[in-house]
């Protein structure tokens, strides 16, 4: 009986290790992509500097050499750093400006409409 809780109990841990390292990777491509816009611009920057010299050198595609290892370092990265978060028990909902994630709204953030002084008295 212990031994069947205790292997039920395995399968819920791992199962909240998958649940917790997939919020991870979906948490860090969004951060990349909207909050580093500006190391996106740079990378991309980059890439095509590098693409264009190694043209002259390597006799294959050189775009598709250096996007396909730009593409493959941002998600190795991604993996890496959700793999290491997921390990070390950090999850997503113990980090405080992950409230977009929990789905809390921002008491401080609320809307005022122009037109709030004339129909915010109206009920239905």
């Amino acid at each position: 009986m212990a031994l069947a809780q205790s292997h039920s109990l395995r399968n819920v841990y791992g199962l909240l290790m998958v649940k917790s390292f997939l919020l991870w990777v979906f948490t860090l491509i969004v951060c990349l992509l909207v909050v580093g816009f500006p190391l996106v611009i740079l990378m991309v920057t980059v890439g095509s500097l590098l693409a264009v010299i190694l043209q002259s050198v390597v006799p294959m595609s050189s775009v598709l050499l250096v996007a396909g290892g730009i593409i493959g370092l941002n998600i190795l990265a991604i993996i890496f750093a959700a793999a290491m978060l997921t390990l070390n028990g950090v999850h997503p909902d113990q980090v405080t400006w992950l409230r977009w994630l929990q789905g809390e709204d921002n008491p401080r953030n609320t809307s005022v409409y122009a037109s709030c002084p004339l129909t915010c008295a109206i009920h239905n």
